[in-house]
């Protein structure tokens, strides 16, 4: 069979051999890799100025964003690098709701008077929970929290098409729903077989369909590039039914074969895996086929279509990055639920205890079950911001870093823009006077091009990451 053609970018093999190292994907500035013990009373403090800060500002500042984390899944797939509990069993999904509502009644509380205007349910496989669990724990956050209303807040909840009908589609909605997301990962059987996820292009259109119908107003779903026996040609097969489902949103995401660090991952053969550089011909690709559908390239994963909300954002300069991938409501405190979630509240990130045991006994003692944490100094603040408007927007005026934060840009950046120097050389950006702008090739490596301006990578080293390609 004929292969499609790479667009490539035309990133040739020397550059994909210079700049497939590992790196993080920023979603956060810093890294989790930052996170040293932190305690319930620091994570109290961080709130209580965070709180003092929102009545200072206007109402956008006053917003909340909630995640929820919820582990569990009936299944394993093979390349999940996610937290998460593997169980058939339904006893475990009444306990974890227990202490979620328990964890609720200490931190909300510490909000009070505050808006929500985003949420979202993670996982793990969040429809684990059956009907009245789901009502459940909607109803402890809707009592705990003011939220906006379903024309102005974003609430949403992934899924898993191989366990969630049509009419339990409509049930979420009911719930008080109104965005969904959910993997796909690849439509190609012997790719399914591989990673031990078989799910058909009826099942997906199915649920995507009653998605639609009862009126949700975004549908994203995930892929991902880098899975076993994918090649261009049979990638670009799925990239054709993914138009041909038109969903709002689209993430392609990069395997990172890490078996040391996620044992399911052991069950795939590296020998079965394509190359580097097929990898980003198959990412190139996906620019290509999405892009010419209709779709905005958002950045490094996320493409959307003109009139969603990432979309929007990305033109009006306020999209951001944070642990669910690109996003909106900047403005927003981020409060997460569950074991593994991860806050970000004013300036600061805090991680709750990963393991479920911990977090039973940290809540049955009455505590807070934060574990990890960093508080960001005002040099976090500035590289943040620069790594934050490269990656979000692919420009970045110097004039708006150095009137935020009162610097002298190319003063306070001089080493990193020597070392950005040999990108441009290589075509991956322009450097002006008072401006960077990424170009396309660029574009495909952003995280490198951040990895400059990372102070933390410069000072050691990056075998916990990914390989950017």
């Amino acid at each position: 069979m004929k292969q499609p053609e790479s667009t490539a970018q035309e990133v040739n093999a020397d550059l994909i051999r210079r700049y497939n190292v590992s790196g993080p994907r920023y979603t956060s500035y810093p890294t989790a890799l930052q996170f040293a013990p932190y305690t319930e009373a620091a994570f109290k403090e961080v709130v209580k100025s965070s709180m003092l800060s929102a009545k200072r500002s206007n109402n956008k500042g006053e917003d909340l964003s909630i995640y929820v984390h919820i582990p569990f899944c009936a299944t394993l797939c093979y390349y999940c690098a996610c937290n998460k509990i593997v169980t058939k069993k339904r006893e475990p999904a009444a306990e974890y709701l227990a202490l979620l509502k328990q964890e609720l009644a200490l931190v909300a509380p510490l909000f009070k008077g505050r808006m929500v205007s985003q949420l979202h349910w993670g996982g793990g496989t969040p429809t684990f929970f059956d009907d009245d669990q789901l009502i459940e724990l909607m109803n402890a956050l809707k009592a705990a929290f003011d939220f906006r209303s379903d024309r102005e807040g974003e609430f949403g909840i992934e899924i898993d098409p191989r366990t969630v009908d049509a009419e339990r589609v409509g049930y979420l909605r009911r719930c008080g729903f109104n965005r969904l997301s959910f993997g796909i990962q690849d439509f190609n059987p012997v790719v399914q077989k591989a990673v031990n996820r078989i799910q058909t292009y009826a099942q997906t259109e199915e649920i995507l369909n009653a998605a639609r119908d009862n009126g949700f107003e975004s549908i994203s779903v995930d892929l991902i590039y880098g899975l076993p026996h994918q090649s261009l040609f049979t990638f670009d097969e799925t990239l054709k039914q993914i138009i041909d489902l038109r969903p709002d949103r689209v993430s392609i995401f990069n395997y990172a074969h890490l078996p040391e660090r996620f044992s399911p991952q052991k069950r795939i053969l590296v020998s079965d895996l394509p190359a580097p550089n097929e990898k980003l011909e198959i990412l190139s690709l996906c620019i290509e086929r999405l892009t010419g559908a209709g779709y905005v390239y958002i950045g490094m994963d996320h493409f959307a279509l003109p009139d969603d909300e990432l979309a929007i954002a990305q033109k009006e300069g306020t999209l951001h990055r944070n642990f669910q991938g690109y996003s909106t409501y900047a403005d927003c405190d981020l409060l997460a639920l569950g074991v593994t979630g991860i806050s970000h509240i004013g300036d600061s990130y805090s991680q709750n205890v990963k393991d479920l045991e911990t977090y039973r006994e940290k809540l049955q003692a009455g505590s807070i079950p934060v574990e990890k944490g960093v508080l960001i100094d005002q040099d976090d603040l500035i590289r943040k911001a620069v790594i934050n408007a490269l990656i979000c927007q692919f420009e970045l005026t110097f004039a708006t870093i150095e009137n935020t934060f009162d610097i002298d840009f190319q003063a306070y950046f001089s080493q990193e823009l020597d070392t950005l120097k040999l990108m441009a050389a290589d075509g991956l950006l322009v450097i002006s006077s008072g401006q960077i702008k990424v170009q396309e090739s660029g574009r495909l490596l952003i995280r490198n091009i951040c990895m400059v301006f990372d102070r933390y990578i410069s000072s050691g080293g990056t075998q916990a990451f990914s390989r950017a390609i």
